[in-house]
């Protein structure tokens, strides 16, 4: 494995620089009327490929009616799940926006008779054919209690429930009504209950200040690994098996970064500020030295912050069989070769800071390779879930603290950015999307995820409406989007599911 510093720095001109084009949508522009004008499709009710209001109670009505017992009732209820299913395909193929997916978060009482078809054919109603179940999250996994191998605690964890395996169930009766099922996993944010396990200890990543994401993050609940740490590789690479066991149809994997501060903590401008002080992450640092001088001056360099002219003369004595220092992506100039240890120092310490920077980086990207690696053995596509703006510099020397590397994320997945913005229109959303246009390889293929709800403006966001229109005027070549979250659009019905009793 092999990181180039000096690749990284001409990043920061190119990919890591890179602007989004400005394109900001009046306010004015807001879309009154769906510029998209298809066939009309009896049982769906607008352009959104929703169902309409009659076809929805029937299939309520037959639904409950099954569900007390009413054999015919059953097979009729079926009957329409399999129209619905025809309705909304027909709809997607004629539409241009092919995949409407929605992020949804499955809860003990969804386990009860019914309820988990009554939460899928609302998605169904609303003209999605996607969903993204959480499956992984706060130290909790959507595995069955008794047949859960992981070292995070089952979301279901009640006796009468323990056997219950609500991602499968999920997967099986969602592509019964037409919906493709993704499993949707927290990343490198294993949860504070795994941080607090006795035989996880030093599996945390760990800044030069000593500290973790626990203490470092206002909510004490966020618990981010070092992504170099073997011990955190083998836990998630099970997890990641034990899912794709279940054959969903995709695999997506968010927090794949590193926490992001708050404030001036929001860039980092510092090696201190780095999360590579955790044993693993050293080590393989350390390792990047491709000779006993760069290694003692790496040393120097995470220890103390920075390198003196005194640090370079010193190491110099020490390996004088060597003459110069050298670590994985650094190709010397010509004139260090004859250069002082005073003229040497401001080069050598800005290559140290690109260095471990890369390092850094390099560190959620392999993480990544590793996590997605049981996905693609089974052919499973996988899905990367990032934000836009994560992968930037700042200033002249300041990258975001997340360092979310994403535009060196592989081709074969899916890129999920979280176009979140907040300007009281959607063009700063669409240009979240476009960034990643630009950025991203031609052959990805891209879902903007969108926050809001339908048919009005929430918390300064536009419609979800507005915002799709505007995209599609704009970026055209985007055909797949999703919406965060269920959760936002029906918080009453989620709350009754959160805090229901088996």
């Amino acid at each position: 494995m092999k990181v180039k510093s000096n690749h990284l720095v001409s990043q920061k001109l190119q990919s890591f620089c890179q602007k989004a084009m400005i394109g900001l949508i009046s306010t004015s522009t807001l879309i009154t009327q769906s510029l998209w004008n298809p066939p009309a499709i009896a049982g769906i009710s607008n352009n959104y490929c929703q169902i309409s209001t009659d076809a929805i109670s029937k299939k309520n009505n037959l639904r409950n009616t099954y569900l007390q017992g009413n054999v015919e009732a059953r097979q009729a209820y079926q009957n329409i799940v399999t129209e619905h299913n025809n309705l909304l395909k027909n709809c997607r193929n004629q539409n241009w926006l092919k995949n409407q997916a929605i992020w949804l978060r499955l809860y003990p009482c969804d386990t009860k008779p019914g309820a988990l078809e009554d939460i899928l054919d609302q998605l169904v109603n609303k003209g999605y054919n996607q969903v993204y179940i959480e499956v992984f999250y706060d130290s909790q996994v959507l595995l069955p209690a008794n047949n859960n191998s992981t070292p995070w605690q089952s979301v279901i964890d009640s006796p009468n429930a323990n056997n219950t395996d609500l991602l499968a169930q999920a997967i099986q009766k969602g592509h019964e009504r037409g919906l493709k099922v993704y499993a949707w996993l927290f990343t490198m944010n294993f949860g504070y209950t795994y941080a607090q396990r006795w035989d996880r200890q030093g599996v945390l990543a760990i800044n030069g200040r000593g500290q973790d994401s626990l203490s470092y993050v206002p909510d004490g609940s966020q618990a981010f690994v070092d992504p170099y740490h073997p011990q955190a590789r083998s836990d998630y690479y099970r997890l990641v098996e034990e899912v794709a066991k279940r054959r969903p149809d995709g695999i997506l994997f968010d927090y794949i970064r590193y926490p992001r501060g708050t404030g001036t903590h929001s860039v980092v401008s510092s090696v201190k500020d780095l999360w590579i002080y955790g044993e693993a992450s050293k080590q393989v640092l350390y390792q990047r030295a491709q000779n006993r001088q760069g290694r003692a001056l790496i040393d120097r360099y995470i220890r103390n912050g920075y390198i003196t002219a005194q640090d370079i003369s010193a190491v110099k004595e020490g390996y004088p069989d060597e003459t110069i220092p050298l670590w994985q992506g650094r190709t010397p100039l010509a004139w260090e070769y004859g250069a002082s240890a005073q003229q040497l120092q401001q080069k050598l310490q800005l290559d140290l800071w690109y260095l471990t920077v890369a390092h850094a980086a390099q560190g959620v990207i392999d993480f990544l390779a590793v996590a997605s690696d049981p996905a693609q053995r089974q052919g499973i596509q996988s899905g990367a879930v990032f934000f836009p703006d994560a992968n930037q510099t700042v200033g002249e020397m300041g990258f975001d603290s997340r360092l979310q590397p994403w535009d060196k994320f592989p081709v074969n997945m899916e890129y999920h950015p979280m176009s979140y913005g907040v300007c009281g229109h959607s063009g700063c959303i669409v240009d979240l999307v476009r960034r990643v246009t630009d950025m991203a390889n031609p052959r990805v293929r891209i879902t903007p995820a969108l926050a809001g709800g339908w048919g009005q403006a929430v918390n300064d966001r536009p419609s979800l409406e507005n915002q799709m229109e505007s995209i599609r005027r704009t970026l055209p070549q985007i055909n797949s989007i999703s919406h965060f979250a269920y959760s936002w659009q029906e918080p009453e019905l989620d709350r009754q599911r959160r805090f229901c009793s088996l």
